[in-house]
């Protein structure tokens, strides 16, 4: 039975238009739940047979690595499929698992190992790895191939070591993490340390441009990346080199870019690069045989903290595209058809989102039924939230046998709010997840074990030879260890170049001088052996070899026992790549950890999943629990006065929205515990944007029982007639018409003539005269 000719056949009519697309520029707005992996999955399947296109010369970049992997696997899937067809005449599934993974092989072999699909951050780190010692930056700073990528907690120790010891500064005004995040947020926009001293001309401006050069000593000092200079530096490169700009251009004849809404400049300007060759994309000439495929939707864009510029996407159509109407254009195509949610969920979501401006014109169309209303419950406070959410959830889960733990999701605005729900999801023994952090990889024995690593591909990385040249303890004290770096210091080579000489060592290190030499020479052994050893068998010679699994077996403590076995996963892990990637080399897995995140590893699993909004981009769960809509809360307050800021805080309640298939609850408190405090909130203003009549209002009331040993709530507040002037004291609560609840902060005056200062709920503080305003004390 021969292959199905036209495998597109299962592609609505607008898929079906983005796929086909050959050469040129081409913008996919495509909505939440729209099928725009399988879009992105379909194209290059299409590139390469239809119009015979070599994998290696298409890059499709993913906003994470878990997307790359699924993207790679459906193509690999649909090859094996088409091949089953071909070779036997039947379905891949009707093979037996042996033909299966043959077929897999071969596809393996020619097609997904040959693709470029990955993150930025990764394929950037990647073309480095190859011609970084092209590169050279404005003040002669240069880097060697085997160059480490330094984490977050690696970035803090250098960020605190340049304000507090080499600067003596004040870290209470030049707080490291907001240095860092200046730092950050320049590399992203471009600017390196003379660019952002010029567009910050004053004093905290010039002191962070000076944090931002040593800081990129230091890393050249280590040989080492941050994340933003993965990007950055290749960028630059292609900028200062033609001829590398032109073999990655004639490399690149197809490029893919998922989350097209959540690129920064720096991003955008490397794909511009790689499209064009440098040439501004309006003059550009060289479409035949080369198109640039961007697929994004600027009502989902929430990473604005992160540099995310959604204008990028909105400027396609005027930078790449024909600048036509939306109804007339040739280089934009609109996924509308939503496969995920039901009527009920995107009659909501559209409504609210048509309260942005700064938007392309797209409604999701349902392709299921309309489903359940949409719950809006009112609770007490954040305690009586959490109950009413944990108890729709274990009613749910009793009524509804093919309901799992697994399809409930709890969606806030921020990681705080989370304590209430894991509170009570503990008492009623519901299993759950927090979701946000990395924290396999932020865990004290997995960062041992990848220093060692990090030190055995490059010897040159100070930072992580500093951190377990004495773990565990080998009698190598801080006293030894500062005076054989204050040599390397004082001789401008890395600390490796002195602990690896026998005469250096003896002569400055005393009794520990055998300890170092012998670290340095497992070092070196290890060094030596790892372009040829797979990364495996490295960790498992540095785990035996160095005494770490050793140490922690003498301790004999359930925490030496967690820790060992953490150990054991991290070996686990590095196995795994090497059969998911065919790439078993140390260099590679280091990579892949350096570049985690924590959606990569949110695996499914039957348990509650409690997380970020944030968090959430890109997921899905068939019952979703929106919680804690309230004025100052979501939106927050940094958002009330900025029309920006709004849009994107309702982005934010959109997506959250569509995250939900079959049903989704929607919360707020009357009141809610902030800093100790019980403060009184206001409704979101989100809440007056949906449809009322999708709306489903539930009472306090309504809530069952609560399980044993929970306090009570607090009781709902009720005004009382207003009292004297005399009468009212700081910490007092009242009601105002306009403004709602409200706590009384400070008094001035005395006597009758007394004015307060109240601070209320999403309106901050005001100063009321009680003799002329009406206010009424309330429990």
């Amino acid at each position: 039975m021969p292959a199905d000719p036209d495998f597109l056949s299962h592609l609505n009519p607008s898929q079906r238009r983005s796929v086909e697309h050959f050469c040129g520029p081409l913008l996919v707005v495509a909505g939440a739940g729209s099928g725009k992996t399988r879009a992105l999955t379909f194209r290059i399947a299409n590139l390469v047979l239809t119009h015979r296109v070599a994998p290696e010369n298409i890059l499709a970049v993913t906003f994470t690595n878990k997307a790359a992997k699924e993207m790679k696997e459906r193509i690999e899937r649909l090859f094996a499929e088409r091949l089953a067809l071909e070779d036997g005449g039947k379905a891949l599934d009707l093979l037996s698992p042996y033909e299966q993974t043959k077929l897999r092989s071969r596809v393996y072999k020619t097609i997904t190992k040959h693709l470029w699909i990955g993150t930025f951050h990764s394929l950037c780190a990647r073309i480095l790895r190859l011609d970084i010692e092209k590169f050279k930056d404005g003040q002669g700073r240069q880097w060697q191939r085997n160059f480490s990528i330094f984490d977050e907690s690696d970035v803090q120790g250098l960020m605190k070591d340049i304000i507090v010891k080499q600067l003596n500064l004040d870290d209470r005004k030049f707080q490291p993490r907001s240095v860092r995040f200046a730092i950050s947020n320049a590399k992203n926009q471009g600017l390196g340390p003379e660019d952002y001293e010029a567009s910050q001309p004053n004093y905290r401006g010039r002191v962070i441009a000076n944090v931002y050069n040593l800081y990129q000593d230091a890393l050249a000092a280590n040989n080492a990346l941050d994340f933003d200079d993965l990007i950055r530096i290749l960028v630059d490169l292609l900028r200062q080199n033609d001829a590398i700009l032109d073999y990655w251009h004639r490399q690149f004849h197809h490029l893919l870019v998922d989350e097209y809404q959540d690129t920064n400049r720096t991003q955008y300007e490397l794909i511009q690069m790689l499209a064009t060759n440098g040439v501004h994309p309006q003059q550009f000439q060289g479409w035949n045989y080369r198109s640039v495929f961007v697929v994004g939707d600027a009502d989902q864009s929430i990473y604005s903290f992160r540099a995310a510029d959604f204008t990028i996407l909105m400027d396609f159509q005027k930078d790449f595209g024909d600048g036509l109407p939306d109804d007339d254009t040739r280089t934009m195509v609109k996924l509308e058809d939503n496969y995920r949610s039901t009527e009920t969920i995107l009659q909501t979501a559209n409504e609210l989102i048509e309260n942005n401006t700064e938007r392309i014109d797209k409604i999701l169309k349902p392709t299921r039924g309309a489903g359940e209303p949409i719950t809006c419950f009112r609770a007490d406070d954040e305690l009586h939230e959490a109950e009413f959410v944990v108890e729709q959830i274990r009613n749910l889960e009793m009524q509804h046998p093919e309901i799992t733990w697994g399809d409930f999701a709890i969606l806030y605005r921020t990681n705080a709010q989370s304590r209430a729900f894991e509170d009570m999801l503990v008492r009623w023994n519901i299993p759950y997840t927090v979701v946000g952090g990395l924290k396999f990889y932020d865990r004290r024995e997995i960062k041992d074990v990848l220093s060692y690593l990090r030190l055995v591909m490059n010897p040159a990385d100070s930072v992580s030879l500093q951190r377990i040249i004495n773990v565990p303890r080998r009698g190598i004290g801080k006293t030894t260890l500062d005076r054989l770096s204050s040599a390397a210091q004082e001789l401008g080579v890395p600390l490796w170049e002195i602990i690896r000489d026998d005469t250096s060592v003896k002569t400055l290190a005393g009794r520990s001088a055998k300890s170092i030499l012998n670290f340095a020479q497992m070092i070196q052994h290890w060094h030596t052996a790892h372009e040829t050893q797979a990364g495996a068998e490295i960790i498992q010679g540095i785990l035996e070899q160095s005494g770490y699994v050793d140490s922690l077996k003498a301790q004999g403590t359930e925490e030496a026992d967690d820790r060992l076995r953490n150990v054991q996963e991290l070996y686990n892990a590095s196995i795994q790549f090497a059969e998911e990637n065919g790439d078993p080399s140390l260099t590679a897995f280091l990579a892949s950890t350096a570049l985690a995140s924590d959606l990569d590893n949110l695996e499914e699993s039957s348990t509650v999943s409690l997380m970020t909004l944030h968090s959430a981009k890109g997921l899905e769960f068939p019952i979703v629990f929106l919680v804690g809509l309230e004025q100052g809360l979501f939106p927050n307050f940094r958002s009330l006065d900025d029309a920006a800021a709004l849009e994107e805080e309702r982005r934010l309640c959109y997506v959250g929205i569509t995250r939900a298939q079959d049903q989704l609850f929607i919360s707020h408190a009357r009141e809610r515990r902030l800093y100790g405090s019980r403060e009184p909130a206001m409704p979101s203003l989100f809440l007056s944007e949906l449809p009322k009549e999708q709306l489903e209002a539930r009472s306090p009331l309504a809530i069952p029982k609560r399980p044993p040993n929970m306090a009570a709530p607090s009781p709902p507040v009720s005004p009382h007639p207003n009292t004297h002037a005399q009468d009212w004291g700081v910490g007092d609560r009242l009601l105002h018409k306009g403004f709602g609840l409200g706590e009384v902060t400070h008094v001035f005056g005395a006597g009758n003539k007394i004015c307060l200062a109240v601070k209320f709920a999403g309106v901050g503080q005001k100063i009321l005269d009680p003799k002329v305003t009406r206010l009424d004390r309330v429990d």
